[in-house]
C-alpha cells in the first residue's frame, strides 16, 4: 500500500505569510518576529560555542567516538521541538524510503510534495556568481522560531552552550536553522556570518566554519553538502545544507586513486568507477590545511564558471568536489526527456547516492541503472574534466600530479561490472559559460 506523505499542521513560514496582521506574533517590529533589522535587535537566541580542533586532536579522533556529542543531541532535539510545532512544509519522517538493490546501495526517498512547497529559484542558472538581491528570498526573512542556535567559536577553547544569548549584530553570526523543505531527518541550514548578506558562494571562513560543524557534530552519519548556483542552489544567500542518514552514501564506497599531495598534508585523489567525476581532498595537518585546499579549488571553479557541488563527509575528514554540468545540457536540450520527466534536480545530495523522487512511478521503478543513468548526465566527460582539475592544481599551487599511485582502493570499493556498458558522460563536452 502506498504511503502518502504525512501532513502536519503547519504553522507557515513568517517570509511565506501575506497577512502580517495575526495578533498572536510578538508585537514590535514588522509583526514576523524575522532576522532583519526591524525585529532582531532585541531578540536572544540560543548560543552554541564550539572548540576549535587542532591537528593532533584532529588526527587522533575518529568519527563516531562515545559519548555521543552534545552537539548531535541538541541539534536533533531541537529540530524535533520544531517538527512537533509543525515548523515544516510536510512529515519528511513519513516518506517511503528504500535502499536500491545493486552493488552501490543507492537511497531512494519518495518525497511527492517537496517540488510543489519547494521555494521556486530567482536567479540564473548560467551564472555561478551573482550578487545578492535583498528584494528576493533570503534568510533573513525566516522567523525567529526557525532558528535552532548560533554558531561561533568559544573564546576559551571549551564547548559552551547559552540558551538565550543577545544576538551581535555588528559582528554578524553564524546561524543553524532548520530547513522547511527537508530531504531527511535532521536537515539543517547552516548560514555563515548571516547579516552579511554573502551570496551563494565559497570563501576560506565560511567553508572551515562547515568542517567545524561537521567535527562538531561526531557523527559518521551526518554530511554536510553546498550548491553552487547552476548545481541547483535555489537561494542565492550563502548557505550549506546537513542531515541525518544512517546509510552509507554510494559515494563514499566508491573506489579512488590518489593523484596529488599538497603541502600541510592534504591528499588529493580521484573517483573511480562512479557515474559523476569528482575529486576527493582528505587528511592535512590540521583543519585549516583541508579547509583552504578546497576552499580554494572551490573559488577556482566560481571565478571560472563552473557550476559544482560538495559533500563533507567522516566527521570533517574527507571532502568531494564534484564539478557539473546538467543545468548546461538542459538548456542546449541534450538531456533526454525520460529524465527531464522525472524532474529530478541532480544537487549534491542526488549526486552522493540519496536519490529524491518525485513520482511514485519513478520510486517503484528505481534501479541502480536508472539512478546511474540520471547521474552520468551530470559528469563532466573526460577530456573537460581533466582540464577542470588543471585550473584548480594551478590555483591551489599544487604543479606536480602523482603519476605514479596505483589505483588501489583508498575507501570501501564496489565492482564496475554491472556498469560496464553504461556511458559515463555525454558525447558533447560542458563548455565553461561565459
Amino acid at each position: 500500500m502506498m504511503l502518502k506523505i504525512k501532513r502536519v499542521p503547519t504553522v507557515v513560514s513568517n517570509y511565506q505569510k501575506d497577512d502580517v496582521g495575526d495578533s498572536s506574533r510578538p508585537v514590535g517590529g514588522c509583526g514576523r518576529n524575522c532576522l532583519k533589522a526591524c525585529c532582531i535587535p532585541d531578540a536572544k537566541l540560543p548560543l552554541y560555542a564550539f572548540k576549535k580542533v587542532n591537528g593532533k586532536d584532529l588526527a587522533m579522533h575518529e568519527c563516531g567516538e562515545p559519548p555521543v556529542a552534545f552537539l548531535d543531541s541538541l541539534l536533533l532535539g531541537e529540530w524535533e521541538e520544531r517538527m512537533q510545532r509543525g515548523l515544516f512544509r510536510y512529515d519528511v519522517t513519513a516518506c517511503e524510503t528504500k535502499v536500491i538493490p545493486g552493488e552501490y546501495g543507492f537511497v531512494a526517498q519518495l518525497n511527492e510534495g517537496r517540488h510543489l512547497k519547494k521555494r521556486p529559484t530567482e536567479f540564473r542558472v548560467d551564472k555561478v556568481l551573482q550578487p545578492f538581491d535583498e528584494n528576493k528570498f533570503n534568510f533573513t526573512k525566516v522567523g525567529q522560531e526557525e532558528v535552532i542556535f548560533q554558531f561561533e567559536a568559544s573564546d576559551d577553547g571549551k564547548i559552551q552552550f547559552f540558551p538565550n544569548a543577545p544576538v551581535d549584530v555588528d559582528n554578524s553570526p553564524s546561524f543553524v536553522a532548520i530547513n522547511v523543505s527537508p530531504i531527511e531527518y535532521g536537515h539543517v541550514l547552516l548560514i555563515p556570518r548571516i547579516f552579511e548578506c554573502l551570496p551563494q558562494r565559497i570563501d576560506r571562513e565560511s567553508f572551515l566554519l562547515a568542517l567545524h560543524m561537521a567535527v562538531e557534530a561526531d557523527n559518521p552519519y551526518f554530511r554536510l553538502g553546498y550548491n553552487s548556483l547552476g548545481a541547483f542552489a535555489t537561494i542565492n544567500h550563502l548557505h550549506f545544507q546537513a542531515y541525518y542518514l544512517a546509510l552509507p552514501f554510494p559515494i563514499e564506497k566508491a573506489p579512488t586513486k590518489k593523484i596529488a599531495n599538497l603541502n600541510g598534508g592534504v591528499k588529493i585523489s580521484e573517483l573511480l568507477k562512479y557515474p559523476v567525476r569528482g575529486l576527493v581532498f582528505e587528511g592535512g595537518d590540521t583543519l585549516e590545511d583541508l579547509s583552504n585546499a578546497v576552499s580554494d579549488a572551490c573559488i577556482c571553479l566560481q571565478n571560472s564558471n563552473i557550476p559544482f557541488n560538495v559533500l563533507i563527509t567522516d566527521c570533517g575528514k574527507q571532502v568531494f568536489l564534484l564539478p557539473q554540468c546538467y543545468a548546461e545540457k538542459q538548456a542546449l536540450g541534450e538531456v533526454d526527456a525520460e529524465l527531464l520527466d522525472t524532474q529530478v534536480n541532480p544537487a549534491v545530495w542526488e549526486i552522493s547516492g540519496h536519490m529524491v523522487l518525485k513520482r511514485k512511478k519513478d520510486y517503484d521503478e528505481a534501479s541502480e541503472g536508472n539512478a546511474w543513468r540520471l547521474l552520468a548526465e551530470v559528469s563532466l566527460s573526460e577530456e573537460r574534466f581533466q582540464e577542470v582539475n588543471d585550473l584548480i592544481f594551478e590555483a591551489i599551487g599544487c604543479s606536480e600530479l602523482d603519476d605514479n599511485v596505483e589505483g588501489d582502493k583508498e575507501v570501501d570499493a564496489v565492482s564496475s561490472s554491472a556498469h560496464s556498458t553504461v556511458v559515463v558522460a555525454g558525447s558533447k563536452e560542458c563548455v565553461v559559460l561565459q
